[in-house]
């Protein structure tokens, strides 16, 4: 089973989820993204259970926020996990979206406290498994320093291109070899 999590102020709905979910599906893959909560605790505790209920036989696509609870999981329950231009260090980067931020799946809005920020130290993960990961990074990334990414996993499977943004543009022409990492 395949779990792709969404980043911060996102939904199981955006449009990565959807575009995985529909390659996913007609390759016969299972395939989950699920809308998870904007406190930290209740997305990690959502996505444990989800794991635990698949006896961790998950892979993990995890984007912007989602990376970094990829990272998480991926130590937590020695999965692999592709992170798409992951946040490595939300807890220094979230702070600028403090009080009513974006839910960009229907324009409305929710609190985003200082206690929602420090807790997610609890998720950082100091060494990873590098081979448990392949990176996916635009250097166009407006959001997020994408050198931060490459730093923390220089051993993972890297894929850092030219241009692009946050969004990560064409991420479509890496489904496959998105799949043939996560089924090895």
């Amino acid at each position: 089973m395949v779990i792709y999590i969404h980043g911060f102020g996102s939904s199981g709905e955006g449009a990565k989820a959807k575009l995985f979910r529909k390659y996913f599906r007609d390759n016969g893959v299972g395939f989950i993204a699920p809308s998870l909560s904007y406190i930290p605790e209740l997305a990690i505790k959502t996505l444990e259970e989800l794991v635990e209920s698949y006896n961790g036989e998950v892979q993990l696509i995890g984007s912007s926020l989602g990376g970094f609870y990829s990272i998480y999981l991926s130590h937590k329950y020695d999965v692999k996990a592709v992170l798409i231009n992951p946040s490595i260090y939300p807890y220094k980067t979230l702070p600028k979206v403090l009080g009513n931020a974006p839910s960009f799946h229907d324009e409305s809005s929710f609190t985003w406290m200082q206690f929602h920020i420090d807790s997610l130290k609890n998720y950082e993960v100091t060494s990873p498994v590098q081979e448990n990961f392949m990176l996916l990074t635009q250097k166009g990334d407006e959001t997020l320093n994408f050198q931060e990414a490459i730093d923390k996993l220089p051993n993972a499977t890297l894929v850092v291109e030219e241009g692009g943004n946050h969004g990560y543009v064409g991420i479509e022409r890496h489904f496959k070899s998105v799949e043939s990492f996560l089924s090895k």
